[in-house]
C-alpha cells in the first residue's frame, strides 16, 4: 500500500472521530432532556458499527478462501503440488521438546 494512501486513511479516521466526538458531545451537553435518547441513539450506532465490522470480517475470510481456492487450482493446472492451508508455518527450530 502506498504510504499516502495510510496517511489518507489516518487523517480521514481521525476527522472522523473528531466531528464525531464533537457532535455526540454537543448533544448530550446540549439537550439535557434528551439524554436518554441520545445515549439510546449512541448505543444503537454502536451496536450497528460492531454487526457491521463483523460482516466486513467475515466477507475478507470469505473472498481470502475463495482467492485461495483459485491460487490452488491455477497450481494444480500447471501440474504443481499444492501445499495443504496452515495459518502457522512449523519449521524445525533446532531442539527437541
Amino acid at each position: 500500500m502506498h504510504p499516502l494512501a495510510i496517511v489518507g486513511a489516518t487523517a480521514g479516521k481521525l476527522a472522523h472521530y473528531a466531528v464525531s466526538g464533537v457532535v455526540g458531545g454537543l448533544i448530550i451537553k446540549n439537550l439535557p432532556a434528551a439524554k436518554p435518547a441520545a445515549r439510546k441513539a449512541l448505543v444503537g450506532g454502536l451496536a450497528g458499527g460492531i454487526v457491521a465490522s463483523r460482516w466486513v470480517a467475515e466477507a475478507a475470510e470469505e473472498a481470502r478462501l475463495k482467492a485461495g481456492d483459485m491460487l490452488a487450482e491455477a497450481r494444480t493446472s500447471l501440474g504443481e503440488e499444492v501445499p495443504p492451508p496452515s495459518a502457522v508455518k512449523a519449521e524445525d527450530h533446532g531442539h527437541e521438546h
